[in-house]
C-alpha cells in the first residue's frame, strides 16, 4: 500500500443541532470530549496513527473553533508534503452551501484534481472510536472494488436504528444499502447481527468522481453519500463492505477492540465520557501504542489541597486533566476538563465539567454536562430536581442536566 497516493477527506460540516447547546457557539466536530481532545482528534488521530497525512476537513457551520483547532494542533511537515488543512464551503459553483456529504465532495473536486491520487478515504468526524485504516485500504485494494464501505457489527433488534449493509452469501460484496429498514435479515455467519455503515469509505477515484458527478445532475437526489452515491455503486456492482470486527490495533485489549460509539445525541455523548472512567475502560485513552493526539494551553499539573476533616481535596474514578484545582472538593465518577475549580465541600459526582468550569463552596452537581466558563454558585444543587432543572437548562432523555457554554446558574 502506498499512502502517497491516497488523500484523505474528513467530513466535518454537520450542525449539530441534536448536540444543542453544545453546538450553539460550535461545530459539532469542534465539540470537547474526555477532557483534553476535540471529536474531530479521534479521526485525524486515526488517520495519522495510519500514515495517511495528506488530509482535507471539510467545513462549513460555526467552523472558527474548529479552524483554529486544526491549525494550531495539526501541523504536519509542509517539507514532506503532509498537512491537514481545513476547507471552509468556498461556493465555487455558486453562492450556495453544501447540501449534502455527496455534495461537499462534488463542490470540492478540485482538491482531488490537484492531488491526484488513486484512492480517495472519507471519513466522518464525530465518533469517538480507533481504527488502523491501513487495513481497510489494503482490503479495498485487493479486492478492486470501486468503493469499500466500513462496517460494525450490530443486534438485529437494532436494524432499524441504522443504515445497514446486506451483502451476498461470501459477506463481501454489498447487494443492498437500506436506511434504517424494519425487515433486515442477520448476517449468514451471525443471524442475530447486522452490519451497520459507520459512514467511513475508500474510494477508488475516478469511480468516486463519475458517480458525484451523476449525482449533481439529479434534482430528486439529496446528495448523500450513504442515501444516494453508495446505493448507486451498490446497484453497479462495485460495492464491498469491511468488518469493523477485523480491524486490529496495536495496543488494544480484548475489552476495548471494536469500540466505536456515535455520540449524535447529548444521551451519547454523555454515555461515551462514562465509558472512560472504569479502572478497565470499556475505550482505553491510555493505548500509547496508537495514542490519540491533540493540543493544549501550558497549564500547569493538576492540584489537590486540603485535608482537614470532612474538607479533603480528591477526586475518584475520575479523569483530572492538567490545570485543574480541586480545593477541598470531591470529583466521583467524573471528566474535568482543564481549569476547572472545585472549591471547599463541593461534590462532583457523575459529571462532565468543560474548560474553566468553576464549582462554589457546598455546591452539588450531579449526572450532568456543563459547558466552558460556567461557574456554579455557591450552595447550587444541580441533577436533584427534573422539574427545576428542566426550567433553567436542557435536561435529555436519560435524564442529563446540560448547561451550555458562559450560562449564568442562579443558586
Amino acid at each position: 500500500m502506498r499512502s502517497r497516493r491516497v488523500l484523505a477527506v474528513v467530513l466535518a460540516g454537520g450542525e449539530g443541532k441534536r448536540l444543542m447547546p453544545l453546538t450553539a457557539d460550535r461545530a459539532k466536530p469542534a465539540v470537547p470530549f474526555g477532557g483534553m481532545y476535540r471529536l474531530i482528534d479521534f479521526v485525524l488521530s486515526n488517520l495519522a496513527n495510519g500514515g495517511f497525512l495528506k488530509i482535507v476537513v471539510l467545513t462549513q457551520y460555526k467552523n472558527h473553533s474548529l479552524d483554529r483547532h486544526i491549525s494550531r494542533t495539526w501541523r504536519l511537515s509542509a517539507m514532506l508534503g503532509n498537512y491537514v488543512t481545513p476547507v471552509p464551503a468556498q461556493q465555487r459553483l455558486g453562492p450556495r452551501w453544501f447540501s449534502g456529504s455527496a455534495d461537499a465532495l462534488f463542490q470540492n473536486l478540485n482538491l482531488i484534481y490537484d492531488e491526484e491520487p488513486e484512492h480517495v478515504i472519507v471519513f466522518g468526524a464525530d465518533h469517538i472510536y480507533r481504527m488502523d485504516p491501513r487495513q481497510m485500504v489494503e482490503q479495498h485494494e485487493e479486492s478492486g472494488a470501486d468503493v469499500t464501505v466500513a462496517a460494525i457489527r450490530q443486534p438485529l433488534s437494532l436494524a432499524d436504528q441504522f443504515g445497514v449493509i446486506e451483502t451476498d452469501p461470501e459477506g463481501r460484496r454489498i447487494v443492498a444499502f437500506r436506511e434504517k429498514p424494519k425487515d433486515a435479515v442477520g448476517l449468514a455467519d451471525s443471524p442475530d447481527e447486522v452490519f451497520a455503515s459507520m459512514g467511513n469509505y475508500v474510494f477508488k477515484t475516478q469511480a468516486m468522481i463519475d458517480a458525484l458527478r451523476e449525482d449533481a445532475l439529479d434534482p430528486s437526489s439529496k446528495h448523500d453519500l450513504g442515501g444516494n452515491i453508495i446505493p448507486m455503486l451498490v446497484k453497479s456492482g462495485g460495492a464491498d463492505v469491511y468488518d469493523f470486527a477485523h480491524n486490529i490495533v496495536p495496543g488494544s485489549t480484548e475489552r476495548d477492540r471494536g469500540y466505536w460509539r456515535d455520540v449524535g445525541t447529548l444521551d451519547a455523548y454523555y454515555e461515551a465520557h462514562m465509558d472512560l472512567i472504569s479502572a478497565h475502560p470499556v475505550f482505553n485513552l491510555y493505548n500509547d501504542k496508537w495514542p490519540i493526539f491533540t493540543g493544549h494551553d501550558p497549564l500547569p499539573p493538576a492540584k489537590f489541597v486540603h485535608n482537614d476533616g470532612d474538607r479533603v481535596g480528591r477526586a475518584i474514578d475520575s479523569l483530572v486533566s492538567p490545570g485543574v484545582i480541586v480545593s477541598g472538593g470531591t470529583a466521583i465518577r467524573s471528566i474535568l476538563s482543564p481549569k476547572v475549580v472545585l472549591h471547599s465541600h463541593s461534590l462532583v459526582e457523575d459529571s462532565v465539567l468543560m474548560e474553566n468550569v468553576k464549582v462554589g463552596r457546598g455546591a452539588v452537581v450531579r449526572k450532568a454536562i456543563i459547558d466552558k466558563n460556567v461557574v456554579i454558585p455557591d450552595g447550587a444543587r444541580i441533577g436533584f430536581d427534573p422539574e427545576y432543572d428542566r426550567s433553567r437548562f436542557a435536561l435529555t432523555r436519560g435524564g442529563v442536566v446540560v448547561i451550555g457554554k458562559n450560562e449564568i446558574v442562579d443558586r
